[in-house]
């Protein structure tokens, strides 16, 4: 099978064009047609058209978690001051949601695509490794966000919780969708059968996003289990996103941001190394 082909530079005088040939491969081909934007409407066709399993699913789950533990701790559990427990739990579970469905894009993608044989009829045109990469992790932030999106919109029959600082709730959300977009790339480029998959997601996706804060504040924990909190970039994508309904947080969402932008730089960086190399998909 073969690896994703590299794009070779182009003469830019021929072309008319003053993109530098050192930077072709970085840019996605954004013209009418092209390999780039045909992938990534692949990907996001392939998630909307089952949108009852991928987008409606999570949601009712969500909703199902907010039903029973607002119903639950309502009124015996106090987080911030100010903020009632059912409008504190929306925000976690609106990015526990968009977080998980990310993932499990990008990793389903490659790992159906892997399994039927098909794979191959996207490695054979000539997508740069970036073109493959922002396909692939755009099409699951997408799906991450439409799947906050309808949480937050049928949460509002329990509460309406307030936008404090509005930018911080979109910085997060596609931040946070984006590292786990390419967390579920590394994962279907390095799974081989399902059951290594679901390894993956069982025992570092699902943990991650569960003990991050969703359904309390990490300052309600004791020391020892506060600092291991602290040690998981998702508790800082939770924060930061709630951060942008109330303006209250464990820590401040500059903190926060630094965090996650880096643990998406260092997901990119190490994903893209593996999509140029040609890890598992040269054979």
């Amino acid at each position: 099978m073969s690896a994703i082909q590299p794009v070779e530079p182009q003469d830019n005088a021929a072309q008319g064009t003053p993109r530098q040939a050192g930077f072709v491969g970085l840019q996605p081909n954004l013209n009418a047609g092209s390999g780039f934007l045909t992938l990534f409407f692949k990907e996001m066709l392939r998630f909307w058209k089952v949108g009852f399993q991928t987008v409606a699913a999570p949601v009712v789950t969500a909703v199902l978690y907010l039903l029973i533990f607002a119903h639950v701790l309502e009124g015996r559990v106090t987080v911030y001051d100010t903020v009632p427990y059912t409008a504190f739990l929306i925000p976690g579970l609106m990015m526990m949601s968009m977080l998980q469905n990310a993932f499990a894009n990008s990793s389903s993608s490659l790992m159906q695509s892997r399994v039927t044989g098909n794979l191959v009829f996207v490695l054979l045109p000539p997508l740069t490794h970036w073109e493959f990469f922002w396909a692939y992790v755009l099409a699951a932030i997408a799906r991450g966000l439409f799947v906050g999106l309808g949480i937050y919109a049928v949460s509002l029959l329990f509460a309406a919780p307030s936008f404090a600082e509005p930018q911080w709730i979109l910085v997060f959300g596609v931040l946070g969708s984006g590292i786990m977009g390419v967390l579920g790339l590394v994962a279907g480029i390095w799974a081989e059968k399902f059951d290594q998959m679901a390894a993956f997601q069982n025992f570092l996706i699902m943990p991650a996003t569960f003990l991050s804060g969703v359904f309390y504040s990490v300052h309600s924990l004791p020391p020892f289990w506060q600092a291991v909190s602290h040690w998981n970039p998702i508790f800082y994508t939770i924060d930061g996103f709630r951060y942008g309904f109330f303006g209250v947080s464990d820590v401040t969402p500059w903190h926060s941001l630094a965090v996650v932008a880096g643990t998406f730089l260092l997901v990119a960086a190490f994903a893209l190394r593996l999509l140029a190399t040609g890890y598992k998909l040269r054979y």
